[in-house]
């Protein structure tokens, strides 16, 4: 098992250069299907998730050339095969698949996808909209066979504003015939970065970054380029870093917008943050005030953000409040933060965070992506060393983590126990 070794209490300073966004590509290289030739796509990030996609696409008979940050697609000679539930199972965004194959062939086999597990995470939104553009779906024990004579273009109204359930839809209405029209989307500016890949290989998608969305069928998508935006996740984590042990710690390759709401939280708390075109430079700050949070979907502040916040909310004089209202089981990283020193306690979706709490290096766990995130945060401004086990959870949603925070001063390796 990995694990990381961290000792505490070490100023952060320099800069961290923020890659592409994790949940942005792992929409792209399965849209790359639904193109008739072939497709580059730059800015992409090293994370294992990656790996995971280019062995489903290499599954398929795609040919994928993966060199640095830049990855090529050649789907000419594509097979649709049935999905085994070993590749489907390695991460969620594994059903991106169902949707770009049953767009392109009308039929498609696989597995339930995989992921973390921080709550109940249904595709009950994506096979409702299959259904509307007139597939039909077999389900046996995690087992999918969604089919149809021909996919026409209907009304979906999404009962949430899910960005899977909103970024298959528009995989599976890109090539049905005919309109569809796709009510209460989500408007992450990752949909963006995915209908602009899209409509770059000739599709027809209107409205992506906003709560209506509509999609003209087109027959064939042609060879494009296409670059991965900026991770706001990746760069919110470390901004929050910087809050926490920064000196004039320098986070680039940043769309400050895309960060609005965490940017707006930090400033209420007074966190030291000066804020430019591409970048942000922020410090540790004393006596940071308490505050009130509660996730939304964007721009609202954002839940995969939610679990990095608690670390610095341990950080603040008097009591911090947060409610999480899109993932039930998104606060597992609290009894490790209170083991190390925090007190937080749960009431329903809500956390109440007293502070401010001295934290010391203990022995945790990532129970999933964000969770590792705020341990990491935490064993970085705790007293002592602490050992995060089963950190394979980060390592396949943050890119060269290790490298980033030694370079800026942390005391942190990768061991095997």
């Amino acid at each position: 098992m990995k694990c990381l070794k961290i000792i505490g209490d070490q100023k952060l300073t320099g800069e961290i250069k923020i890659s592409g966004a994790k949940n942005s590509a792992v929409a792209l290289i399965p849209a790359a299907i639904l193109c008739d030739e072939a497709v580059t796509i730059e800015n992409i990030p090293n994370i294992s998730d990656i790996k995971a996609l280019k062995e489903i696409l290499e599954f398929l008979d795609a040919e994928v050339v993966l060199n640095d940050d830049l990855i090529k697609i050649d789907v000419t000679n594509i097979q649709n095969k049935e999905i085994p539930e070993a590749l489907s199972n390695k991460l969620r965004a594994s059903y991106y698949f169902m949707a770009a194959l049953l767009g392109k062939y009308k039929y498609v086999e696989m597995y339930f996808p995989g992921g973390c597990n921080i709550g109940a995470r249904p595709i009950d939104q994506t096979l409702k909209a299959f259904r509307k553009l007139g597939a039909t779906i077999e389900e046996d024990n995690n087992h999918f066979k969604i089919y149809a004579d021909e996919l026409r273009g209907g009304n979906v109204y999404l009962d949430m504003p899910s960005v899977g359930a909103t970024v298959n839809t528009i995989l599976a209405a890109v090539k049905a015939k005919g309109e569809t029209l796709l009510q209460n989307a989500a408007k992450e500016p990752e949909i963006v970065n995915i209908a602009t890949f899209l409509n770059n290989m000739g599709a027809r998608i209107t409205g992506a970054g906003t709560s209506e969305i509509r999609i003209i069928g087109v027959e064939k998508l042609h060879s494009c380029f296409a670059e991965v935006i900026p991770d706001r996740i990746e760069a919110g984590t470390y901004i929050i870093a910087g809050a926490l042990k920064g000196d004039k710690l320098k986070i680039t390759n940043i769309i400050p917008e895309h960060i609005d709401s965490l940017i707006s939280k930090l400033q209420e708390m007074g966190v030291k943050i000066e804020i430019d075109d591409d970048c942000v430079t922020v410090s540790q700050t004393d006596n940071l005030k308490s505050v009130k949070v509660k996730t939304q979907g964007y721009p609202g502040f954002a839940t995969d953000l939610q679990q990095p916040l608690t670390t610095l909310l341990t950080q603040c004089q008097g009591t911090s409040y947060l409610e999480e209202t899109i993932y039930e089981n998104r606060f597992q990283n609290v009894s490790y933060l209170n083991e190390m020193g925090a007190n937080i306690s749960i009431n329903g979706r809500m956390i109440e965070v007293k502070g401010s709490s001295k934290l010391f290096g203990r022995e945790v766990c990532a129970t999933d992506l964000r969770a590792g995130a705020c341990l990491v945060l935490a064993a970085l401004v705790a007293k002592g060393e602490t050992v995060i086990k089963d950190i394979d959870h980060v390592l396949r949603g943050y890119e060269n983590i290790l490298e980033k925070l030694s370079l800026v001063g942390a005391k942190i390796s990768l061991e095997e126990i």
